[in-house]
């Protein structure tokens, strides 16, 4: 029943069917992987609908059981690896950035966050032969530092055709930590023409630091952001793409925001990414990058540059 249709669930109709593809519901993976309440708040239908709904599709798609550690290995195979353009940068990531994956790059300002994001932007509309994941690209933008200029010099760089390269890169102004959380959902709708293979989120958490401000907020801006990170985490799930976010570090040593060198977001932000990259300068146009978090890679750091022609060695 893998390959079965929405209407062949149990209890779904097709009122219901409308219903759920309408809120983007579109396949039985993003129905299995969602939480009741959002379900039954998107769909107009009871929670104890919907929970039937996603017990149905968790057992159509084949979520949420007990496999083997070989069968696991062998679906692991079948993830994508998209290359920085450096191959000291791959190697510390083991071959790239993995797919179904929370990447962060963090650091302080001018460290090579965009500029690593722009790369990447770049490098997953490129085949695969390339180092590419041959998909699309989508870009929630919350400072306004998307630069279409820069885009082109990197493809060039690249030798690929700029034009075609802006085409396939879709970038949204979110402009606060509703309409980021918003974006996720109409990226959703993109991936019914075209296969997204890369999602940016620069940057994290911009947005939640100037609208939670002081210890009484705190509780709130984390179940957000919470909510916020499992949502990337699914749609790269449901998608097999990337995702890449940028998060700034903390400006002042005290209780709330923790060390200077410590990113924003607390254990919410660390627990959900999957790899955590440090990136600070280094002289001249040499940046470094330090792994913090990987569930398989140890602790290392690797330096690159960064150049007109974009990220390399």
């Amino acid at each position: 029943m893998a390959n079965a249709n929405i209407e062949e669930l149990p209890g779904v109709g097709p009122a219901t069917a409308d219903k759920l593809r309408e809120a983007g519901y579109t396949n039985l993976m993003t129905i299995a992987v969602e939480s009741p309440k959002t379900l039954a708040d998107a769909c107009d239908i009871g929670e104890a609908t919907a929970i039937k709904i996603i017990d149905a599709a968790k057992k159509a798609a084949e979520v949420g059981g007990f496999e083997s550690g070989d069968v696991i290995l062998e679906r692991r195979r079948n993830l994508s690896r998209l290359t920085t353009s450096s191959k000291a940068f791959d190697e510390l990531l083991g071959n790239g950035l993995e797919s179904q994956s929370i990447v962060e790059f963090f650091g302080e300002f001018g460290s090579g966050k965009t500029q690593v994001c722009f790369q990447l932007a770049v490098n997953a509309t490129l085949p695969k032969e390339k180092g590419g994941l041959d998909g699309d690209v989508v870009m929630i933008d919350t400072e306004n530092t998307f630069r279409p200029e820069r885009i082109v010099q990197i493809a060039k760089a690249r030798d690929a055709d700029p034009e075609e390269v802006l085409k396939r890169i879709h970038v949204a102004r979110a402009y606060n930590s509703s309409h980021q959380m918003l974006l996720v959902e109409k990226a959703a709708e993109i991936c019914k023409k075209t296969p997204v293979r890369l999602m940016i989120v620069d940057s994290l958490t911009a947005h939640f630091r100037a609208e939670f401000v002081g210890r009484g907020t705190l509780a709130e801006r984390q179940g957000l952001l919470n909510k916020h990170m499992h949502e990337l985490l699914s749609f790269a799930e449901v998608n097999n793409s990337v995702i890449a976010v940028t998060n700034q570090v903390s400006s002042k040593p005290d209780a709330f925001f923790g060390d200077p060198t410590r990113p924003v977001g607390g254990h919410v932000v660390a627990h959900a990414s999957t790899y955590r990259l440090y990136l600070r300068k280094s002289k001249g146009n040499r940046r470094i990058a330090r792994l913090i978090d990987s569930p398989d890679r140890p602790e290392a750091e690797a330096v690159f540059t960064v150049s007109e022609e974009g990220i390399r060695d």
